[in-house]
């Protein structure tokens, strides 16, 4: 199954923030949205970085108190790892994997259309090891 797939027929918004803004703003909106990263959006560039949770801490453990006055572009993670649409679901799953991240964007035609986690794709997998089994069970009670 490939990316576009999953993300097909998706509502809501992608929060995201702007690589000028403070860290203690961006921390207030992982807070608020109960959200654990943000694409980040610079001058010209659709995804400039990743403000994550992970980020949080490195700039915390770091700098202490005076992280939450930085922007965030002094401390989100960069250059961004991401998939396109016709990835394929377990490419995306290798991907987190050996780069040991929790989220992508999804960019097509140099602009992001979809922000995926982890948990997105664990539960594809799980759905879909789900309809395996149950398929098989009916196969073999029909024989």
């Amino acid at each position: 199954m490939t990316i576009a797939r999953l993300i097909a027929g998706r509502s809501g918004d992608v929060w995201s923030t702007r690589a000028d803004e403070t860290v203690a703003a961006a921390i207030a909106l992982l807070a608020e949205k109960r959200i654990g990263a943000l694409p980040v959006a610079d001058e010209g560039v659709p995804v400039a970085g990743i403000f994550s949770e992970r980020d949080v801490i490195h700039c915390l453990k770091a700098h202490g108190a005076r992280a939450l006055e930085m922007k965030v572009r002094d401390v989100m993670t960069a250059p961004v790892i991401s998939v396109a649409p016709s990835d394929s679901v377990l490419h995306a799953l290798g991907l987190m994997t050996r780069r040991r991240i929790r989220h992508l964007p999804v960019i097509e035609g140099g602009a992001m259309v979809a922000f995926i986690s982890i948990g997105d794709l664990v539960k594809h997998r799980l759905d879909a090891i789900e309809a395996e089994a149950h398929a098989m069970r009916s196969y073999i009670q029909s024989a």
